[in-house]
């Protein structure tokens, strides 16, 4: 019988963000944008553990209190190099399997995590994503991977750009068995991510229509015949493709 591997989403968050300071305290239909994401991360089948990783300062004590005041377990860890505080916190916990979500990403889908995981377990993957070749919208972002592959990358990674976004590493190394994972219709212009306060609104909308936490990303897509401009109103931002260093 194959052994059972230890499998966690690490989350990745901080309130200094750039663009948008202290946007994962934002209040989305009553309640924080975090505490939103992680009400919606805890439906995965699949992990066994989901731990928030932030920065060890007092910038981020009101964040780390809150996560705390409602039972999530937190690491605290380097502020700069985001590879090594995924590193520790995956060693804090044994886990051999990560999944990364940055706290940017409210509508991260828990069923779409768990194939992801399916994928990478079935085909003996070291990184399975869908960001190599973005095809899902904006905040739809999945990247899973094996410890060994993490911990490679935490003792061989030099460069201060890999060490701050924590997969460059693993992704240009050819060494690694990586897949990605495309959708059937090219969707990477739609933004359901929250980089400046215009996202908030479309982040609102849903979380107030649709009422249940726990739906589909899909499901978004049926709001636009009640609101149309709703999907479009933030389609000049651009992707950002730095979001660890503003969630980092």
């Amino acid at each position: 019988m194959a052994k059972k591997l230890k499998t966690a989403i690490i989350l990745q968050a901080r309130e200094e963000s750039v663009r948008f300071p202290n946007k994962v305290l934002s209040r989305v239909a009553g309640k924080p944008l975090i505490l939103r994401l992680l009400g919606r991360l805890k439906d995965s089948k699949l992990k066994n553990q989901l731990i928030i990783a932030i920065p060890k300062n007092n910038k981020n004590d009101k964040l780390n209190n809150l996560l705390k005041k409602n039972k999530f377990n937190v690491y605290r860890g380097d502020e700069k190099n985001v590879l090594k505080r995924y590193y520790n916190a995956a060693k804090k916990i044994k886990a051999q399997i990560i999944v990364r979500i940055t706290a940017d990403c409210p509508f991260s889908d828990p069923k779409l995590i768990d194939k992801f995981i399916t994928i990478l377990k079935e085909k003996k993957l070291d990184y399975v994503s869908n960001t190599l070749y973005p095809t899902y919208p904006d905040g739809l972002d999945i990247e899973v991977f094996t410890f060994r592959a993490l911990k490679e990358a935490f003792n061989k990674a030099k460069k201060q750009y890999d060490k701050e976004h924590v997969t460059p590493y693993i992704k240009k190394n050819r060494k690694f068995k990586k897949l990605n994972i495309k959708h059937g219709i090219n969707l990477s212009n739609l933004r359901f991510t929250v980089d400046e306060k215009k996202d908030l609104d479309l982040i609102e909308y849903v979380f107030k229509n649709l009422r249940k936490n726990n739906f589909g990303w899909e499901q978004i897509f049926k709001l636009k015949k009640q609101k149309k401009n709703l999907l479009i109103n933030n389609s000049n931002l651009k992707r950002n493709e730095g979001a660890d260093l503003s969630l980092g």
